[in-house]
């Protein structure tokens, strides 16, 4: 039983640690860089060749 306290203490930092680091990027208003990331999947990585375009 003496583990279970320090699993509580661990997961109280964790907690603590990501709502710190939440707040910091709330604060600095990059949140929205989130979002961007989230579009990246969605564009095109290749660009068209002159020969591909004549086909088209």
């Amino acid at each position: 039983m003496n583990v279970v306290p320090l699993l509580v203490f661990c997961s109280l930092m964790l907690v603590v640690g990501s709502l710190v680091l939440f707040v910091h990027g709330m604060r600095r208003k990059d949140h929205h860089h989130a979002d961007r990331l989230a579009l990246l999947p969605i564009e095109n990585d290749e660009r068209p060749t002159p020969a591909t375009r004549a086909k088209g």
